[in-house]
């Protein structure tokens, strides 16, 4: 917002050839030269238009960047913090019709279709397990890291066949035998469980 405000300005100032912008964040200033997608970007496309007119319209115009970090305090760093901060420009954030705003949108919906759909599905089967969480909610199925079960048992390949086995009901168990083969006996060893 610092190097916008003084920036654009300055450029507009005719017989202005070199200017040179003195900034805590190189990081910032790069972002107006690269055309990456980024969070601010409905700040960044105007400026980066600015400045990219202003560097064509004369082969003398030039813009340095030089570093100075805020723990130099440098009195005119913080006159320009304090004038930017009093500023009425104010700065532009995400909105609806930004791209990455519109990817996450798209991305929570496709999620919530695939949960929805997962949950009410006859497809997953009449004996599929519901896992609960700590306070008794059915845990839903996600992709984001490693998914909503994996990241519990891990990644041995026997306990994730056993987990998977009998989540979806086909594991030599009770429920197993009394499907699928009724004539062996269903009752748990320990004598503790019917089925």
């Amino acid at each position: 917002m610092a190097i916008r405000t003084g920036l654009i300005p300055a450029m507009e100032i005719d017989n202005i050839h070199d200017i040179t912008v003195i900034t805590d964040s190189i990081a910032a200033a790069r972002k107006i030269l690269e055309s990456k997608v980024d969070p601010l970007q409905n700040m960044l496309i105007p400026l980066a238009t600015a400045v990219k007119t202003f560097l064509s319209k004369d082969g003398r115009n030039k813009i340095h960047f030089w570093y100075c970090p805020s723990r130099a305090k440098w009195p005119r760093h913080k006159l320009v913090d304090d004038q930017v901060k009093a500023s009425s420009c104010a700065p532009t954030f995400p909105s609806k019709e930004f791209h990455l705003f519109s990817k996450k949108k798209e991305c929570d919906n496709i999620l919530y279709e695939w949960q929805t759909y997962f949950a009410n599905s006859l497809k997953k089967g009449h004996y599929f397990l519901n896992f609960e969480d700590e306070k008794g909610r059915v845990i839903k199925p996600t992709y984001a890291k490693v998914g909503s079960w994996l990241s519990v048992i891990g990644f041995t390949n026997s306990l994730c066949t056993c987990f998977t086995r009998m989540t979806t009901g086909h594991a030599p168990i009770g429920e197993y035998r009394q499907r699928f083969f009724p004539h062996l006996p269903t009752s748990c060893p320990c004598g503790k469980a019917e089925v």
